[in-house]
């Protein structure tokens, strides 16, 4: 089983497929309370409490092991196969939001380039040096990390962004100073942050206008990369 879904409306107006983190290396199944999987939850429920979040369909992709485990890149495998079968569940015309934890993160990116990615919302995401990029031309991608993230290092992330949007994606990185990489330090900015972009990124509303500035920009601009918490301050759905 690679696909739950955790609520699925009628007729849903789109997807959100969480992704949640795990090891580097590691062939042991998770278990269904594994802290990775219950570390998403909250931003799950923070989607489903905004506006718009009735019409929207949550569903979790569930690995086989809890490791990346090298070369196998089982992760981004499991959520390969857990996203054609949320598309074939709900049409190819329902857009479908990547979210991600860390290695979670790192699978969303991996499978970005499906038509019916309407954007990724990578949190901490684990990027090592050389991740490839060129699937993600013409998506967008909001990346969100701390800048003292001592699990999956920032400044990849960074470099990650870079390269993504010389390869032709939409790219905008926000920064919550201070914060972990489990999200619990700052925690109601995280899931308050991530619920404004999903329903930005859905049209629910405008995103914030540094975010849309930097999605906008191409090519070998670094401009927009470093976007401050403080930009958003208020609660989805006040940005309509």
């Amino acid at each position: 089983m690679t696909l739950v879904w955790r609520e699925r409306p009628a007729r849903p107006g789109a997807v959100l497929l969480a992704m949640h983190g795990g090891e580097e290396h590691d062939e042991r199944p998770p278990s269904w309370l594994n802290p990775p999987i219950q570390r998403l939850r909250p931003f799950e429920r923070a989607v489903r409490r905004a506006p718009f979040g009735e019409t929207i369909a949550v569903a979790e992709v569930r690995y086989r092991h809890r490791g990346w485990n090298g070369t196998r890149a089982e992760a981004a495998v499991d959520a390969e196969r857990a996203l054609e079968l949320a598309v074939r569940d709900v049409g190819a015309a329902t857009p479908v939001i990547l979210l991600g934890h860390s290695m979670g993160g790192r699978a969303a990116l991996r499978v970005g380039g499906h038509p019916s990615v309407a954007g990724i919302v990578a949190l901490a995401p684990w990027c090592p040096h050389g991740e490839p990029v060129e699937q993600l031309a013409d998506r967008r991608i909001v990346i969100i990390h701390s800048d003292v993230d001592r699990t999956t290092p920032p400044d990849e992330s960074l470099d990650l962004a870079r390269r993504a949007r010389a390869a032709g994606a939409s790219v905008a990185r926000c920064v919550i100073p201070g914060s972990d990489h489990a999200m619990l330090r700052r925690a109601n900015a995280w899931h308050r942050l991530t619920a404004l972009t999903v329903g930005g990124l859905l049209g629910h509303w405008p995103l914030p206008d540094p975010v849309a500035k930097a999605l906008a920009r191409t090519g070998d601009d670094g401009e927009g990369l470093d976007l401050a918490l403080p930009l958003w301050s208020p609660n989805p759905g006040s940005t309509r």
